[in-house]
């Protein structure tokens, strides 16, 4: 049998790589996606311990939105047909921690502009004013994505006219901008709750990227999938298939071939394979270093690389539990608790680079969202966390199973130190995920998932404006965390989307790209 030809290949089932596959077969393109793996997802999926199905990433996906206030993410999922049972997140955040100034933070904030307005305003009054102005510079920050997500080159002068305000706040950092507004610190300490999805300081994380993901999550509230992420990857590849597409599983990518300095084919465990267009769900410093020639490597793109692997973002470390009781018989009321030991992100963000300094924990109980994600009289919660790569770097196999131990205890006594809840008694199941079960299972540096961290100079911004030049290797398109929209469910699906419409675009105009 000769070799098969392909339109598009997309390497890599994650979120961006099934996204970009859907979109580029709805296109009328012939398409095959691969992945190393027997099921479709990467962090999108679902793992079975006893009775119990555990999701093993999703927290909250933002930019959905309700019917009268549909967001991007919502947009992109219904127009290629993804059926998913969503459960809306009523609220946005309970926090308990410390301000900044060391006095005890106990907030539950409501999710909506004015709700949320209402709620900071009785939590630290004289807020309401700097508020509406913060989020009136958020909604023209949110028309300019908008305007940037459509693929096409940016006219800088519409720009200046139509988005001033956003030109003038996103060369900057969070902290500096919320500064600039006059908000007082307790009320900055409020908003930045969030940079633990990020796993940024407010003082390095530019602000159009969390300014922007912090409204999306106010504003149209958050949502989540019934049956776990499992669910939205399976939904994908129903419609993949529905439009023609081809999916190759338990398949590696190898290599990527090219005819002189255009991509022309793959490699595969499987075979090789011809094609016109490669979207990689892969870190570019992989596809750099042991996937191609490194002649046709940029110059451009090693100074890149070598820049940004300074700058992995966050290495997960979730530990998963399920409780015998039911979560109203031990107390657990919330769905989502953010427990850092103070808001102060810059003295957080140093003390999560190790195990033994590291308290900050993120509590998600399914089952107050969802009541029959267990069996009766059960529940199932999970804590995030992140950590720097110094404790596992030299980690030594003997050294694995009872480090996993520590940092299972850890997340146990924090629990109940911070919300006042001992889980042990009742633990049915338990398993954990490190940075060394993401490595194995996605493939990524050092385990990061989030891709390199978006600092001013490689913020969301910054690749968004260069996105006609983000792509220098003809054929050849990375689309995951590591891409121009950076890290997230949300983020992630566009990334492949829009990669996709790009690709196609290339083909339609000769293929110069």
């Amino acid at each position: 049998m000769g070799v098969k030809k392909y339109d598009i290949v997309v390497v890599g089932a994650g979120n961006a790589g099934l996204s970009a596959a859907v979109r580029a077969a709805k296109e009328g393109k012939k398409t095959l996606l691969i992945d190393q793996h027997n099921l479709p997802g990467g962090c999108a999926s679902s793992f079975v311990r006893g009775r119990f199905e555990f999701d093993p990433s999703v927290h909250e996906i933002c930019d959905f939105g309700p019917d009268d206030n549909k967001g991007d993410v919502r947009l992109l999922l219904e127009r290629d047909g993804i059926d998913v049972d969503w459960i809306t997140v009523p609220e946005c955040f309970r926090c308990i921690s410390t301000y900044s100034d060391g006095t005890p933070m106990d907030v539950s904030m409501p999710a909506g502009r004015e709700a949320f307005i209402d709620k900071m305003e009785e939590y630290v009054p004289g807020t309401r004013d700097k508020m509406n102005t913060f989020f009136d510079l958020m909604e023209e920050i949110r028309a300019a994505v908008v305007y940037m997500n459509d693929g096409t080159p940016n006219d800088p002068k519409y720009m200046q006219k139509h988005f001033p305000n956003m030109l003038r706040t996103c060369g900057y950092d969070t902290l500096k901008v919320l500064k600039a507004l006059k908000l007082p610190q307790k009320a900055i300490d409020i908003l930045g709750v969030y940079w633990g999805y990020l796993g940024m300081p407010l003082d390095e994380i530019n602000f159009l990227h969390y300014g922007n993901m912090i409204h999306m999550y106010i504003t149209r509230k958050a949502v989540i999938p019934h049956h776990t992420s499992h669910q939205i990857s399976m939904a994908f590849m129903k419609r993949f298939y529905e439009l023609g597409g081809e999916a190759w599983f338990n398949c590696r990518a190898e290599e990527f071939l090219f005819d002189g300095d255009k991509i022309c084919g793959v490699k595969t465990t499987l075979g090789e394979v011809e094609c016109d267009q490669v979207l990689a769900n892969i870190n570019p410093d992989i596809i750099y270093a042991k996937m191609m020639p490194k002649e046709l490597v940029p110059e451009r793109e090693k100074k890149l690389s070598a820049a940004r692997s300074n700058r992995y973002g966050g290495r997960m470390v979730v530990s998963y539990f399920a409780l015998n009781k039911s979560a109203e018989e031990l107390g657990i009321t919330d769905y989502t608790v953010f427990m850092p030991s103070t808001a102060d992100t810059k003295k957080e963000y140093e003390s999560m680079a190790h195990i033994d300094t590291n308290k900050f924990i993120i509590l998600l109980c399914y089952n107050n969202l969802i009541p029959d994600f267990s069996p009766e009289g059960t529940c199932v919660v999970s804590f995030t966390t992140m950590y720097g790569p110094e404790d596992f770097d030299n980690l030594k196999p003997e050294e694995y199973a009872p480090l996993k131990e520590k940092l299972l205890k850890q997340h146990i006594e924090r629990f109940k130190e911070v919300y006042g809840v001992d889980i042990a008694p009742y633990i049915e199941e338990v398993e954990i995920s490190t940075p060394m079960t993401f490595a194995r299972y996605l493939g990524t540096p050092e385990g990061s998932s989030y891709g390199y961290e978006l600092v001013n100079w490689d913020s969301m911004i910054s690749r968004m404006m260069m996105m006609a030049d983000d792509f220098p290797i003809k054929g050849l398109r990375h689309i995951g965390a590591a891409s121009f929209r950076g890290d997230g469910y949300s983020s992630t699906w566009i990334n492949g989307d829009i990669c996709a419409a790009l690709a196609v675009k290339d083909m339609k105009e000769g293929g110069n790209n």
